[in-house]
């Protein structure tokens, strides 16, 4: 599988819509989401660490999961990463991890796969009991967040009571919405949102 972010993973930290999201996300995680130094995480999409960067220091160890190796390449050349964030490039929908996590985020990659509902499938099997899930994306659009005939991206958002039904149909509960974030780009807004739910 050709890399789709090898040119991008250079510069990607340096985009102020990027930096927005990440700081939106990463604070409505640690708002929305009790956190503690025993946690071992998974970052889904991890990126160049963006997110795990907000949340490594109150937790005990992340995971970032990507099938970049660009991305996950300039993650792990960050000092403040280092020690307590492993890289992992894979799919895992089919290749799992064998470990069970007290958390998976997700900023903003949940619309790059295919399968939603074996995603989220895929996500519980690598939770502990207890465990949650906090995945960012976008709400429900027209298309037009992504540049026409983007590689790799499989859904315009999502509608917030369908991937509620997702969740619960795949063993989670207490599945709760928060309007994290409004992306302004070409005179059209775009909000995100952050559902966090727990695995029965």
């Amino acid at each position: 599988m050709s890399d789709l972010f090898n040119d991008k993973a250079k510069n990607w930290d340096t985009g102020e819509m990027k930096r927005l999201i990440s700081s939106a996300v990463g604070s409505s995680i640690l708002k929305h989401v009790p956190l503690h130094q025993q946690m071992n995480v998974m970052d889904f999409g991890a990126g160049t660490g963006l997110i795990s960067a907000q949340v490594v220091p109150f937790v005990n160890k992340i995971i970032a999961v990507d099938i970049s190796k660009a991305m996950l390449d300039k993650l792990v050349s960050k000092p403040e990463l280092q020690g307590k964030v492993e890289a992992v490039c894979q799919d895992i929908t089919a290749k799992p991890i064998n470990a069970k996590f007290d958390l998976i985020m997700s900023a903003m990659a949940v619309h790059h796969v295919e399968d939603t509902s074996k995603l989220i499938n895929t996500f519980f099997a690598h939770l502990k009991p207890g465990a949650k899930v906090a995945l960012a994306d976008l709400d429900k659009e027209d298309g037009s967040f992504h540049p026409e005939g983007s590689e790799g991206v499989f859904h315009s958002g999502f509608e917030r009571n369908e991937l509620q039904q997702l969740l619960e149909n795949n063993g989670f509960d207490n599945v709760r919405f928060f309007t994290i974030h409004i992306i302004k780009k070409q005179e059209k807004q775009y909000p995100v949102f952050l559902v966090v739910a727990t695995k029965c």
